[in-house]
């Protein structure tokens, strides 16, 4: 006598839901890895552009620029650098606790934001002020931070900054404005480059106007300054 067998249950289709979530997860996997691949990568090879050198590239037809390292800028540029806009960057691991606390008192952000913020936002992220950017950036920078040494940030910001409008980095700077070499900038070039960031567009280091006149003084003073005290230390020798 035959066996009868019970038809088999058939599970209800489930929800859209899971598939879209596992779609999800793969391709935040994927996004995270090739992230993490291309900051590792960086740590040795200079980025070939830049999402804002791209887009200005395209808008402008063009743009001045030209990758050194950091042998052939002058160590003063990079103290002047650091001077005018992250004093204490060898000594934060990312992040300048004091200057955001009192960017927070002043209820601004100006002066919070760090070389290696203004790295991971230049180099991999998108200009302009939104929550999602600042809290990429907030997320990436620790990393970059702990990837990458603090003379490789400096060099990145110095090569990737913009210095006036189609003209990225201190070397193209040099020779846009002064017509000599990033290797070859006295430290009164240096200050005067160095007082036109983080904004340079309506700033001109040749011709200041007391405002920069004031930072490059201040960028000079505190070039020397750093450089006695030991905050330079990270990333020169």
């Amino acid at each position: 006598m035959a066996r009868k067998t019970s038809p088999r249950t058939r599970t209800a289709p489930k929800g859209r839901s899971i598939p879209f979530r596992l779609w999800a997860r793969r391709v935040a996997f994927w996004a995270l890895g090739g992230l993490a691949f291309v900051i590792l990568l960086f740590r040795f090879v200079p980025p070939p552009t830049t999402p804002y050198i791209f887009t200005e590239g395209l808008r402008l037809g063009g743009v001045e620029r030209e990758w050194v390292s950091m042998d052939r800028i002058a160590p003063v540029m990079a103290r002047s650098a650091v001077a005018a806009e992250d004093a204490n960057f060898c000594r934060h691991w990312g992040f300048d606790m004091a200057a955001i606390r009192s960017a927070v008192t002043a209820g601004s952000n100006r002066g919070a934001s760090t070389i290696s913020q203004q790295v991971v936002k230049n180099v991999y992220l998108w200009q302009g002020r939104s929550w999602p950017r600042k809290a990429l950036e907030a997320v990436l920078t620790p990393v970059v931070e702990l990837t990458w040494s603090k003379r490789r940030i400096l060099e990145m910001y110095l090569n990737v900054a913009e210095f006036s409008e189609g003209v990225f980095g201190v070397e193209a700077a040099a020779q846009h404005y002064f017509r000599t070499s990033a290797a070859d900038l006295t430290p009164v070039q240096a200050a005067r480059l160095a007082a036109i960031l983080p904004n340079p567009k309506m700033r001109d280091p040749v011709n200041p106007t007391p405002f920069v006149r004031g930072r490059s003084q201040a960028a000079y003073s505190g070039a020397a300054t750093i450089r006695a005290d030991g905050r330079a230390a990270c990333f020169e020798g």
